[in-house]
């Protein structure tokens, strides 16, 4: 399974009831997040998730409002006793501004790691996923990402007893290990079956649609893109502003055949998102106004109800 929280939904300044952009994801004990505007942690303490275990901070890119709540989040961590280190993923130039934010946040109890990104897509393993990045079309160097379950096939019992395979060796090759025994050689090809669906979210803000998005979210289980303005009107400025309409973000979401699109990183004049969703249903019937904490947990096929 794999937890979903989509913490903040404002674009360019925070409001009452909107944090500032930030996305959260669980998964087997794991937490990443991606973005960190203002009101973060406020809101993670809100849905009641803790902030202990975030291993992973993605950046899409380093403007304020993506990166304002850091900080604090830092500090937080450092008093919820987090030891273990946490990675940092951003475009090239995140270790200088994050350890300039860290000015104001020294002395933290556990390391920072940087994996800065310079090509076009990079895939990093982590943590038991898979952590697609890819580059989008802002004023800045800006990055989308997916985050990918793989998921094996179903072990074969009977297929392992047939070939005189150890039971203690079972759960090994099951995880993907070769195992040397002797003479022997056992593979995980030899008691798994096809690769099985696994899940797929894929995270996208601050770009104008480019083709890539789509390629790069490709039947996802959720995708969640920016949808600054809901108003077709205002297609040139965010044409100007290098961001999307509600149409555009539809659009994506129509020919990379996801499950579901939530529209999120409003523009502060867009104060009822949910009143412009109807108008790009017809293009993408699936497609939902995000809100901060709007949650699902998504699961396996096999184990949905």
């Amino acid at each position: 399974m794999l937890d979903v929280c989509l913490l903040g939904t404002s674009g360019m300044m925070p409001l009452p009831r909107r944090a500032l952009t930030s996305l959260m994801t669980r998964f087997e004990g794991s937490s990443l997040l991606i973005d960190c505007g203002e009101g973060t942690q406020v809101s993670i303490r809100e849905k009641g998730w803790t902030l202990h275990d975030i291993d992973v901070i993605a950046l899409t890119h380093v403007h304020g409002d993506h990166v304002g709540g850091l900080p604090g989040l830092l500090l937080s961590m450092g008093s919820a006793q987090r030891t273990e280190p946490v990675d940092f993923v951003g475009p090239k130039g995140i270790k200088k501004v994050v350890d300039s934010l860290r000015v104001i946040a020294p002395g933290l109890p556990y390391e920072i790691r940087y994996t800065e990104l310079t090509e076009k897509f990079h895939r990093i393993e982590m943590k038991g996923y898979t952590l697609e990045a890819f580059k989008l079309r802002h004023t800045v160097t800006c990055y989308g990402y997916s985050q990918v379950v793989n998921r094996v096939g179903k072990f074969d019992a009977e297929a392992a007893k047939s070939q005189g395979i150890p039971l203690e060796f079972w759960s090994r090759l099951q995880k993907g290990e070769t195992i040397e025994a002797g003479d022997k050689v056992y593979t995980p090809d030899m008691v798994l079956g096809p690769d099985r669906k696994g899940l797929k979210v894929t995270y996208c803000t601050d770009t104008r649609p480019i083709p890539e998005i789509a390629e790069c979210a490709a039947g996802a289980d959720l995708f969640i893109c920016e949808g600054m303005y809901g108003e077709d009107e205002l297609r040139e400025k965010a044409i100007e502003k290098k961001h999307m309409i509600f149409s555009e973000a539809a659009e994506l979401a129509a020919k990379a055949e996801v499950g579901e699109l939530w529209l999120t990183h409003y523009s502060p004049s867009l104060i009822r998102p949910k009143d412009y969703v109807e108008n790009v249903r017809n293009i993408f019937p699936n497609t939902k106004a995000g809100k901060d904490r709007k949650s699902i947990t998504l699961k396996y096929t096999d184990e949905e109800d």
